[in-house]
């Protein structure tokens, strides 16, 4: 059992978190969980995609990925030695619906059922996540997110789940991102199912929500009322490139795609104008049922926000196939200034900073969640064992103070989930990129806690962190 060797300071940080501020680490199940053919699961989008040559990045999978099915109870120790208070974990359709149709798998079920009740040992607050891109392959075969059914069928599993961890899970979170998992799947075809049509990732952001208001009202009637009921959204922060006419409104298409497609629908029950505006030669709409939106903007308790890195546009056109349906012929992608991860992503902490204070004002009373945050790097053990990522560390201190200050100018953030707790199966990229905070051997599965997974557990035991 790896030993992690934590020695906060006495002192009192300079940048203080409130107290029961939620300091977490996240996974997804597809990218950690490995057993893919145990337990009676069956293929996934993911597994589909990743056997499909010159998808993912030297041909790699997630049969194994970092076998945490088979090391929950190192895995859990491992985030107690570290201090976090907070697990953010997704279930695996397929592991528990096999086809997304009919009864659940027990065997399934039960894995979960170990693994929240060894967090609730260890005194960790289990936050499930419901879908993070894992649809059953049977599904997709039907017709997948394009298809309206997916929705009600997602709902249908969203029930069989609250009904075995409802007396468990602390905070429901329905969807993870689902911007990546209809542009990014149906519309550039570079995450699975591959598929590039607009009009199908189009009609996929629309079920996906639809599947999210349908589920957030089966939640609520299956699991205690003390339980959150959430949303993850990935926004983007996005900026223009000059404070041109055109390069302002190619800002005003990335958000009405990127962003307000989810937002307005979720919190205000309508459609962006300018969205419908901007598809027309796509699309009419005509997949919008009455009683949709009213379905979607369910109330929800608290939002989660994924973030790693702004975007700069301007007026031009972007690659086809794009994920940006009915902006792709109307802006262009810019390169931010300064350092950049092992993704080639900008670190840029006033990201973050600036979309909390957007919704701050946009969606007043709604509790914030940062459920992703972290970077990857080239991460390596040296000879001694010990893995140095000070880069990570300071990415992690610019954005962490980034929420600090938007604390202080008012926005409501309980919590900040780190992604991620291991290094994992990273989608198209394969095992080539690294976010965990402890270092996998994919050869062995033998962890090792980064340096910043020390960091980690010192802000959590001081409650902040100091100035750099």
């Amino acid at each position: 059992m790896t030993t992690l060797d934590a020695r906060p300071g006495t002192t009192a940080p300079a940048l203080r978190f409130p107290p029961g501020f939620r300091w977490g680490t996240a996974t997804a199940a597809y990218q950690i969980e490995g057993a893919a053919t145990e337990g009676g699961r069956t293929p996934s989008i993911w597994d589909t995609f990743s056997r499909t040559p010159g998808k993912v990045r030297n041909g790699d999978t997630g049969d194994i990925a970092a076998d945490h099915y088979h090391r929950v109870a190192e895995d859990i120790a491992l985030m107690r030695r570290i201090g976090v208070t907070d697990y953010r974990f997704s279930v695996a359709w397929p592991r528990v619906q096999p086809t997304g149709r009919g009864p659940a798998v027990r065997t399934g079920l039960d894995f979960y059922r170990r693994l929240a009740d060894g967090l609730l040992e260890a005194g960790i607050r289990p936050v499930a996540t419901l879908y993070h891109w894992d649809l059953p392959q049977e599904l997709e075969d039907a017709g997948g997110w394009p298809h309206r059914e997916t929705a009600y069928r997602f709902a249908e599993y969203a029930g069989l789940v609250a009904e075995a961890l409802g007396d468990r899970v602390a905070t429901w979170t329905t969807l993870n991102e689902p911007w990546c998992a209809a542009f990014l799947g149906y519309g550039s075809g570079v995450h699975a199912p591959g598929r590039t049509s607009a009009v199908a990732s189009l009609r996929a952001a629309h079920h996906l929500n639809l599947a999210h208001g349908l589920a957030a009202r089966v939640l609520r009637e299956a699991v205690p009322v003390t339980a959150e009921v959430s949303l993850t959204l990935n926004l983007h922060a996005v900026r223009p490139c000059s404070p041109a006419p055109e390069d302002v409104d190619a800002a005003r298409r990335i958000d009405a795609v990127g962003n307000r497609i989810f937002l307005d629908p979720v919190f205000h029950g309508r459609l962006p104008e300018d969205l419908v505006r901007d598809t027309a030669a796509v699309t009419d709409w005509d997949f919008v049922a009455d009683g949709d939106l009213a379905a979607i903007s369910a109330p929800l308790d608290s939002l989660g926000i994924n973030y790693y890195a702004p975007s700069l546009v301007g007026a031009g056109s972007s690659e086809s196939p794009s994920p940006w349906a009915g902006a792709e012929r109307h802006v262009r992608f810019e390169t931010v200034p300064g350092p950049r991860t092992a993704m080639d992503w900008p670190v840029d902490a006033d990201g973050l900073h600036g979309l909390l204070l957007r919704l701050r004002d946009e969606l007043p009373g709604v509790p914030l969640v940062i459920t992703e945050n972290g970077a990857a790097y080239d991460d390596y053990a040296d000879p001694s064992g010990r893995v140095k990522d000070p880069e990570r560390v300071a990415y992690l201190h610019a954005h962490l103070a980034a929420v600090h200050r938007a604390l202080a100018d008012g926005a409501d953030v309980r919590g900040y989930f780190l992604w991620s707790l291991l290094d994992n199966f990273e989608w198209a990229y394969g095992y080539s990129k690294r976010f965990g905070i402890v270092h996998v051997d994919f050869a062995t599965q033998r962890r090792t806690p980064k340096d910043s997974a020390r960091w980690y557990g010192e802000v959590i035991a001081r409650g902040g962190l100091d100035t750099p």
